[in-house]
């Protein structure tokens, strides 16, 4: 297979972090979701990771330039040679320019942009419905995955909750956030000619069923 450069849009609730874990198991592709790189960059102690905890220790959100290097590093290493899957990385027009601008430094290209897009009212639907068990935080959905009992976790008997952020007025601020800095970034890839929309709204097998199709022909195309 083609190299693969992949990076995954979605609005919160998507199911693109699902979708990401899936692909990454199927092509056997490093998968970065950016908080979690973000994270293990801080914890490992590298250069980019010393210069985000200053940033994070004051409060302050970690530039555009602090990640780019993070994401450079892990791209210059070797275990994305073949390719990668990226998510929550970039969210704004500059922040996709500086990604371009670093993968032509590196000698490489983005291979497509896959939007996995849902209606604001399937995103309030999915993460309204959500539940948390108040002791060990074991995840249920009122519609999707209920527990046994109304309210009560299987696990841990403890009382189910709705968290914060996923209360109906939050999700849909949220959703608002999500466009106003997403719109012109779907814009500006799909000028590119790299944005593949799928929808989302679909249930969870048949989204990885689109996306696997959309990838066999990503494939062809790259290796033409």
């Amino acid at each position: 297979m083609a190299n693969l450069n992949l990076i995954l849009l979605g609005p919160p609730g998507s199911g693109k972090g699902t979708q990401g874990e899936r692909l990454q198991e199927d092509l056997d592709l490093p998968y970065y979701a950016t908080g979690d790189i973000l994270r293990a960059a801080v914890k490992e102690k590298t250069d980019v990771g010393l210069k985000a905890q200053e940033f994070m220790d004051r409060g302050d959100l970690v530039p555009d330039e602090v990640l780019i290097g993070i994401i450079a590093d892990r791209l210059e290493s070797g275990e994305a040679d073949h390719g990668f899957i990226l998510d929550g990385f970039p969210r704004t027009v500059p922040q996709a320019e500086a990604l371009d601008s670093k993968l032509h430094e590196l000698g490489r290209s983005l291979t497509g942009v896959i939007l996995i897009d849902s209606s604001d009212e399937e995103i309030v639907r999915r993460l309204s419905g959500r539940r948390v068990s108040v002791k060990d935080g074991h995840v249920y959905h009122v519609e999707f995955n209920p527990p046994k009992v109304d309210g009560i976790c299987d696990i841990d008997g403890s009382e189910l909750i709705t968290r914060d952020d996923d209360k109906p007025e939050v999700v849909r601020h949220r959703l608002v956030q999500y466009h106003e800095k997403t719109a012109p970034l779907v814009d500006f890839y799909k000028q590119q000619g790299l944005l593949n929309r799928i929808e989302g709204g679909e249930p969870p097998e048949k989204v990885e069923e689109s996306i696997r199709k959309l990838i066999s022909t990503l494939s062809l195309e790259e290796g033409s």
